[in-house]
């Protein structure tokens, strides 16, 4: 008899504690939540800014040096990078004329649009500082 009341005890013991266990298990539980819903509105395009395709790169920066065959220039964000271009018949026939007024001074801000295969400057924009 004293057998059957330990294992009595034990197996109440045992269901208080998975009673407790088991509460706590549920209250645990997954909730259901609805879903949020949002009413975003959607953004009205008016007009979209499409870039022309030239197919020419641009490169920004400030002349190192400058004469009728070649320009050196050194890269607007970056003082590290350092690009010469050799310049086609048509932007060495305007750089002869700028070269005829003063030229360009080390210093002056241009943008030079040149092919990326060859690295031949096909326009150099800019305004040539006066000279000295």
């Amino acid at each position: 008899m004293k057998m059957l009341n330990k294992i009595a005890g034990a197996s109440l013991a045992a269901w208080v504690l998975a009673g407790w266990c088991g509460a706590a298990a549920r209250a645990q539980g997954p909730e259901v939540v609805a879903p949020v819903v949002l009413d975003t509105a959607v953004p009205i395009i008016i007009k979209a800014v499409k870039p022309k395709p030239s197919g020419l790169s641009k490169f920004e920066g400030f002349v190192m040096h400058a004469n009728i065959a070649q320009i050196t220039v050194r890269a607007k964000g970056d003082d590290m990078t350092i690009q010469t271009f050799s310049l086609s018949e048509t932007a060495a026939a305007k750089m002869q004329q700028i070269v005829d007024k003063g030229g360009y001074q080390y210093g002056d801000k241009v943008t030079v649009m040149y092919d990326a295969s060859s690295l031949k400057a096909i326009r150099v924009k800019g305004k040539p500082s006066p000279p000295l």
